[in-house]
């Protein structure tokens, strides 16, 4: 059967795809085979997850939610979805920090490719990570730890060092979030303001069209018992629900208007009980150092009449630094510039290495599961620790059976 990814942009090239039921099955398939990638939920936009070989899922594998409440971490099967974990989690008292826009993704995914939610304090998804458990290219189980040599290169790890079947992260108590959404925040304000916009809730997103009209919308995901501004930088606040795209029906976004929720049905946009079918769209990121915000913000600007005709809606949000070589947030809170295109491939295609160019004076990383065009020199001017990335997978994969054609070139390996 031929598989595509989640929006149905890519045709994979594997030969087989496995979903193992246990990992002597999974150990036995990596060792026999000379190409291996994971394939987590299909999400990526890119060749990442792609091979000439075979793709194995943790799907299958033994569902594990175990939580340890005196080391304030949960251990999980990589194979789930967040959406699969989170509600267990929290009737045992326990949160995520964070979430992503879908609770759809699965944790190995999500992590391998630095995927992130919101917030000026928050960190990325793999930021949480405290341990992890993978077989590795000659089928053994290896596992690594937060302290660990080589655990900084080892959470964002592209899928590149082997299959990840448990992950250990970090937990904090359960919490409520109400969300509130401002409609009519203008690029001056943005640009006098950012630092005290990004800082005004636990997590703050803008969407925006890059027309001069600014941010269409400004979505702020609270801690319940806080109250929000009755203003917000020239924004006025939601009366309905509403979905990112203004035309859109809101049936399917997290609940809005201040009314309080649990963690995981407000941190996402998007409802958990809403499965996604396979989306009409592509997906482009850049995250920029935080103190090259507002100077990217006007590079992609100057691409707006480009831009437009191709995008449904771009997203501007904050991310904390963390301290993984390969996150698009090592070592610098960052500003996210997220775009979603109309599935236009060859246009959108054709517009990427103009982004890349705007982009690239502000050191800007693209998110590794989007698609985007760059070259080795960008990437390791924007990624320093990429050079030693490579040589840890040179150590830990010497006869490359995870790496593929896409990370083969980004790596320079």
């Amino acid at each position: 059967m031929t598989e595509t990814n989640w929006a149905g942009n890519l045709t994979y090239g594997a030969s087989a795809l496995h979903e193992p039921a246990s990992i002597d099955e999974l150990s036995a398939l990596v060792a026999a085979a000379p190409a291996v990638r994971g394939l987590g939920s299909r999400h990526s936009f890119n060749r990442i997850a792609d091979t000439t070989g075979i793709q194995v899922s943790a799907a299958g594998l033994p569902a594990l939610v175990e939580v340890d409440a005196a080391g304030r971490t949960v251990t999980v099967s990589a194979g789930l979805r967040y959406g699969e974990l989170v509600e267990d989690l929290d009737r045992a008292g326990w949160a995520l920090h964070n979430l992503a826009s879908l609770p759809h993704i699965s944790v190995a995914g999500a992590i391998a490719t630095g995927t992130h939610g919101s917030g000026d304090r928050n960190g990325s998804l793999a930021s949480s990570v405290a341990g992890l458990e993978l077989v590795t290219a000659d089928g053994s189980v290896s596992t690594v730890r937060r302290g660990d040599p080589d655990f900084d290169g080892m959470v964002v790890s592209l899928g590149c060092l082997g299959i990840v079947t448990k992950v250990m992260l970090d937990i904090v108590p359960t919490f409520d979030v109400r969300q509130d959404v401002y409609e009519g925040v203008s690029w001056e304000s943005i640009a006098d303001n950012l630092d005290a916009i990004t800082a005004s809730a636990y997590s703050v997103s803008m969407f925006t069209d890059w027309s001069d009209a600014g941010a269409g919308q400004a979505w702020l995901k609270s801690r319940a018992d806080v109250t929000p501004p009755d203003e917000f930088f020239g924004g006025r606040p939601a009366t309905r629900a509403l979905h990112p795209l203004p035309d859109e029906s809101a049936e399917f976004t997290t609940g809005q208007l201040g009314a309080p929720g649990k963690w995981w049905d407000r941190l996402p946009h998007f409802r958990l009980g809403f499965t996604p079918s396979n989306g009409q769209e592509l997906q482009t990121e850049y995250l920029v150092p935080r103190p090259h915000a507002l100077a990217a913000i006007d590079a992609v600007r100057t691409l707006a009449s480009v831009i437009r005709p191709l995008l449904f809606v771009s997203e501007l949000r904050t991310i904390a630094a963390d301290g993984l070589w390969l996150s698009p947030s090592h070592d610098i809170d960052c500003l996210a510039i997220h775009f979603t295109w109309r599935m236009q491939v060859p246009e959108v295609t054709a517009l990427l290495p103009a982004l890349d160019d705007a982009l690239a004076p502000f050191a800007a990383r693209p998110h590794w599961g989007k698609v985007f065009e760059s070259d080795h020199d960008r990437l390791l001017a924007a990624y320093p620790r990429l050079n030693d990335f490579r040589t840890l997978a040179d150590r830990l994969d010497p006869e490359g059976t995870f790496t593929n054609e896409l990370t083969s070139r980004w790596l320079d390996r």
